[in-house]
């Protein structure tokens, strides 16, 4: 008998008979939907959003370009990187928009900030998840650069995890998103920037 088989024999005892059966269920307790409206989500993800101090704005479709602009200008970037696909002209008022090429990551660095899309948002949690899709592009470009502007429609924001683990697929590179990046050390000094973006700003899109 291997180390590995006398361990498990012993749990089995611990356990009592019955308790370690194939196909044995575990009872599901939890929520698994909000059953909240898209105005409601739309609110209570602005409010976890601001709770983790990311800046959050508003915006109606036809005002999109607008506001990003007006994001952009708030900021000060007149050089931002994006990722293939999004669906932004080359430039915006004050602004340059390159396409990721596999730029390096010194080259990513020398840039004022980056926008992309999203695949879900959690309100709940206050959570944004990126999939590697068009318009989220590759990990690097929501890491390196210190200021991310990160565009979210009404109909990708979810109430609850499981709401969002139903949307993902398994086999895409998923990056999850709780805020500007931060940490803290045993004295609760906060310190921020350490593992991506010390800006994080999201324009919520939907009526």
């Amino acid at each position: 008998m291997s180390a590995r088989d006398e361990v498990l024999g012993r749990i089995r005892t611990a356990l009592g008979p019955g308790r370690d059966e194939p196909g044995t269920s575990v009872p599901g307790g939890y929520r698994t939907h909000a059953r909240l409206s898209t105005a409601e989500l739309l609110d209570l993800l602005a409010e976890r959003l601001t709770d983790y101090r990311a800046v959050v704005r508003r915006a109606e479709p036809a005002r999109l370009l607008d506001t990003v602009v007006a994001a952009l200008a708030g900021r000060g970037a007149r050089r931002v990187v994006v990722p293939p696909g999004l669906d932004l002209p080359s430039s915006l008022a004050g602004a340059e928009l390159v396409v990721d090429d596999g730029l390096a990551a010194r080259e990513l660095d020398g840039f004022d900030g980056v926008i992309t899309s999203a695949a879900v948002a959690i309100a709940e949690t206050g959570t944004i998840i990126l999939d590697g899709s068009p318009g989220q592009g590759r990990r690097a470009l929501s890491l390196i650069p210190d200021y991310h502007l990160c565009l979210i429609q009404a109909g990708q924001v979810v109430g609850l995890v499981p709401e969002a683990v139903a949307r993902l697929h398994p086999d895409r590179p998923l990056t999850w998103i709780s805020g500007p990046s931060a940490t803290s050390d045993i004295e609760l000094n906060r310190v921020e920037g350490v593992h991506g973006p010390r800006t994080l700003e999201v324009i919520l899109i939907g009526p």
